[in-house]
């Protein structure tokens, strides 16, 4: 028998408990008996019938349990109005409309879908009331609703992890997989722009509706398989994500070489996706999510949280506790904390509007006169210490957390590394803030599907079947380069020449097979006149996947599409036609020198004459005379010194210093033209016709070119050619003939052309053509395909293998032949060998100078001389005539001789001259410097004195007359 104490108290503890019970109920409905405690209504809209709405309503109710278990707070209640929108846009307009206008709440926390968000937001800043909401559509923004708060990370903030991830592996393009609504398609332009500054791109936008069926899924990822790329970024709620992952798995692309990113709401909400289909049909997946980190305050929390799930939903499995529950007690948390900042005042309701009309729901919602304090106690705030980490709201908007990087394996996710705007990828977090790289790798070891660990290459060849669309040149001639022929039967086309067999070659070396097939493109159509920017623009309009041939890479072209590296040098030269050997040429003794040289040198040779004779004319009498002999005074003595001929004597030291000069640039003159000439006469070259581009624009003559070719264009814009003037051809023959022609026949007088171009025409007319001037450079010929094609890298690499190789040098010798067969080819830059101007111009400034120097020396002195007729006071006409008859006389050197001999020289001298008057035969022996003797005018001695040939008194020769006189 019981103790009926032990009754009585068993009774009392239920009561209590009962009682407890009761008092917690009614406080967390907002039914406390307390009148002194601020009651302040809040809206709750969610979607209860989908799990993330259930996890976000446990997580509500939660944090305002905890907000009012604080005993400091017990003034104020928060009363909670639930609503469900039942996953629909009209229920949760209408569920906003009630709260607003028949409960008056001062806040709505939801909803969470973004559809849903969007006219409640209008709502909201119509009645000033603050709409908190989860929903993530990037479409939605604060700036443009001054009472919206975004409790959540909008989708656009992970495009930059998921493009960091792109670059890591070196993928260039993208597919997107998303669902065909605003949640879908509002990351597609953010991840666009993401892709596009790290030089990578969205090949295909691949939208599927939330309402497809399996058998719509399976097609549409069948056709996603005939393109190239191979890797996927998936944007789905689970329930569509769980059915494309089975289907991806039955149209085999979760094997080897497929690459699958999941974004950030798939990959947080991956507990709500079936574990059956996680292990069969996502192993190898990417995902992304925000960083939670751990705490001990999160692990109780997520005890309490799964304990009171059970209790609200036991009829349901257990789901997980994710990111968007614990952006949803936080964001209660900090809406509680922005009431508890109004005080313990009262708060009224919403104000009505002041009609008496009928009015309709919207019209008869009122106006909060808190909201404003709420918002802007809510736009810039930071939760320090939640439970998702630092939870910061600013100017309205959550801001980004790190991001987790995560692999699935097995039933779950492993991580593998973390994103942060500032440190890119790294392996850990430090600190749980900041990225920090470890041990030199950026991300762990991951697991590829079909159990590879090999980074998927990021883009295959169609597995349909379909061949690389390869457009060749089809155009007649120089079929070296490029042959193109099609069978009539088979309709089978085939590509020969140098570019075929080196773009051949290149797809064998790649370390995959690529099937192709060629395409003609007629280059010389004459209907539509199409050239190679046509060929290349084909790739644009998607007829062609690539274009191989004689194509060379051009800055214009690289912006639509993108090159190989070239496969052959290129650049873009002239050839002319030769002239005869010039040794045949009776005037050849004339090019030596150019026609400016030999004028300028002849006007030298008069100006030193002229020099000359005014500085001796009034003190040598062989400069003196009849006025037709000192002008031919001029001319000889200048040009005798052409050959040092010149006898004359020169008496002026400034004569002789001009002299001294003036022989050194002859001599300097002479030597230049007899190497030129005689080179001109030994050895045998092609000389051409032109040796400057210059000439053909002076001459007026015309330049062909290839049909098609853009060296037209060049030509035009560079040297400023006539368009008019230019003719195109077509074959080597063509060339050949135009210029035989020449252009006053209807040919040309010069061929424009591609080095390659011009090779196999001097290989064939080597002995009748010449390259001249200079080499415009050129990037080369290159194999063209679309813009960001990922084949571009791969052919480049094999391009540069084939070029290193023993092939390369076996197909030019095939197709170009050997360049060593012509021996009087030379297809050097060929120039004039006449000497030009330009290279004595600093021996003949040197001459003028001398030359001009001692003239106005020679002027200052003599007028220095006759000071005495310029200071007259007669005319200037008549000082002008005095001083050139001054200057025209011949000067008095009585006062500027040299003292008289000696005694015995004077007066052997009459003895000697009187001796060889009366007997000549008495002087049989004198040497025959005797002519030189001169006779005295009577002056005392001989004016040539100073002269180079005379000889100087008491020398041995007169000392030997003198004595054989005595003798006698």
């Amino acid at each position: 028998m019981h103790n009926p104490r032990c009754h009585f108290l068993i009774l009392f503890i239920q009561l209590i408990s009962i009682i407890s019970f009761y008092h917690y109920v009614v406080r967390i409905r907002g039914e406390d008996n307390n009148t002194s405690a601020v009651k302040v209504d809040v809206g709750i809209i969610l979607d209860l019938e989908t799990d993330v709405g259930k996890v976000m309503h446990i997580s509500v109710l939660l944090a305002l349990e905890d907000y009012h278990a604080n005993a400091s707070r017990g003034a104020i209640r928060i009363v909670p109005h639930i609503k469900d929108s039942k996953k629909d846009d009209v229920e949760a307009t209408s569920a906003a409309i009630y709260l607003l206008k028949d409960v008056q709440v001062q806040a709505i926390f939801g909803p969470q879908m973004s559809t849903q968000t969007d006219f409640v937001i209008d709502l909201g800043n119509r009645v000033k009331v603050p709409i908190i909401s989860p929903a993530t559509s990037p479409s939605l923004t604060v700036k443009e609703n001054p009472f919206f708060i975004r409790a959540a990370l909008p989708s656009s903030t992970q495009t930059k992890a998921i493009a960091a991830l792109v670059k890591k592996f070196d993928w260039r393009e993208v597919v997107v997989i998303y669902e065909d609504s605003p949640y879908g398609f509002g990351i597609v332009p953010h991840l666009t722009d993401a892709l596009l500054e790290i030089s990578s791109l969205v090949s295909y936008r691949s939208v599927l509706s939330p309402s497809a069926n399996d058998d719509q899924i399976l097609k549409e990822l069948y056709n996603l398989n005939t393109k190239q790329t191979r890797v996927f970024v998936v944007h789905l709620r689970p329930y569509l994500a769980s059915r494309l992952f089975l289907k991806a798995k039955e149209a085999g692309m979760m094997s080897s070489g497929y690459a699958w990113i999941m974004t950030d709401v798939l990959t947080s909400l991956l507990d709500l996706v079936d574990h059956s289909v996680i292990e069969s049909s996502m192993q190898g997946v990417l995902g992304i999510k925000p960083y939670i980190p751990r705490s001990n305050q999160l692990n109780n929390y997520t005890k309490r949280w799964r304990k009171r799930f059970r209790q609200e939903y036991p009829d349901m499995d257990q789901i997980e506790l994710n990111a968007f529950g614990l952006w949803a007690y936080d964001g209660i948390t900090l809406l509680a904390e922005a009431v508890e900042k109004l005080g313990t005042t009262a708060i009224p309701k919403l104000k009505k509007p002041d009609t008496r009309e009928n009015l309709t729901d919207l019209d008869a919602l009122g106006t909060s006169e808190v909201g404003s304090q709420l918002i802007d106690s809510m736009r810039n705030t930071v939760l320090k210490q939640g439970l998702s980490g630092d939870y910061r709201i600013i100017d309205g908007e959550l801001q980004p957390f790190p991001y987790q990087i995560v692999n699935i394996i097995g039933k779950g996710e492993k991580s593998i590394g973390f994103w942060t705007e500032k440190d890119d990828i790294s392996c850990k977090l430090k600190n749980g803030k900041t990225a920090a790289k470890c041990n030199n790798k950026q991300l762990g070891a991951i697991f590829w599907p079909g159990d590879s660990t090999i980074v998927p290459r990021g883009w295959e060849m169609p597995t349909s079947g379909k061949k690389l669309r390869v457009g060749v040149p089809l155009k007649g001639g120089l079929e070296q380069l490029i042959k193109v022929e099609k069978d009539s039967k088979t309709q089978a086309v085939t590509a020969t020449g140098f570019c075929a067999d080196v773009f051949k070659e290149v797809i064998l070396s790649l370390p995959y097979a690529l099937p192709y097939e060629f395409i003609p493109f007629p280059i010389q159509d004459p209907l539509t006149l199409p050239d190679y920017d046509d060929l290349v623009h084909k790739i644009t309009s998607q007829d062609y996947d690539a274009v191989v041939g004689d194509v060379t890479i051009l800055a214009s072209r690289s912006e639509y599409v993108d090159f190989t590296l070239p496969f052959i040098e290129s650049g873009i030269s002239i050839v002319v036609p030769v002239r005869d050997d010039d040794r045949r040429d009776a005037w050849i003794f004339l090019k030596p020198l150019k026609s400016e040289h030999w004028i300028t040198t002849g006007a030298f040779f008069v100006f030193i004459g002229f020099v000359v004779w005014v500085l001796e004319h009034r003190v040598n009498k062989e400069f003196r005379g009849p006025k037709r002999k000192q002008v031919g005074m001029i001319f000889w003595f200048s040009f005798s010194t052409l050959v040092f001929a010149h006898r004359e004597r020169v008496t002026s030291n400034l004569t002789r210093f001009v002299l001294i000069v003036w022989v050194f640039v002859v001599l300097v003159l002479t030597s230049s033209y007899t190497a030129s000439l005689t080179s001109m006469l030994t050895l045998q070259q092609l000389q051409p016709t032109i040796t400057d581009l210059n000439d053909l624009i002076k001459n007026g003559e015309y330049v062909g070119y290839q049909e098609g070719s853009f060296v037209k264009d060049v030509f035009i814009k560079r040297m400023k050619f006539d368009s008019s003037k230019f003719r195109s051809y077509i074959t080597l023959e063509d060339y050949d003939d135009a210029l035989s022609r020449g252009s006053k026949n209807g040919g040309v007088g010069a061929i424009v052309d591609e080095l390659p171009y011009l090779r196999l025409f001097l290989n064939k007319y080597c002995r009748k053509y010449i390259m001249v001037g200079r080499t415009y450079k050129a990037a080369g010929f290159g194999f063209a395909f679309p813009k960001g094609s990922p084949l571009v890298p791969d052919v480049s690499r094999a391009v540069l293998k084939v070029m290193e190789g023993e092939f390369m040098n076996n197909v030019i010798q095939k197709w170009f032949g050997n360049e060593t067969d012509c021996p009087q080819k030379d297809e050097t830059a060929i120039t004039s060998d006449s000497l030009t101007l330009d290279s004595f111009k600093g021996l003949f400034l040197i001459a003028g100078v001398s030359a001009g120097s001692a003239l106005l020396l020679f002027f200052l002195n003599f007028l220095n001389q006759n000071r005495e007729i310029l200071a007259t006071d007669d005319s200037i006409w008549k000082k002008l005539t005095a001083i050139a008859k001054v200057f025209d006389e011949e000067k008095d050197n009585s006062n500027s001789m040299s003292e008289k001999p000696s005694e015995s020289n004077g007066s052997n001298a009459p003895k000697l001259l009187a001796a060889s008057e009366a007997s000549p035969e008495i002087l049989p022996d004198l040497p025959l410097q005797i002519p030189e003797i001169r006779i005295s005018d009577g002056l005392g001695a001989s004016p040539a004195a100073e002269g180079f040939s005379t000889t100087e008194p008491g020398t041995p020769v007169h000392e030997t007359i003198t004595d054989t006189i005595e003798e006698r």
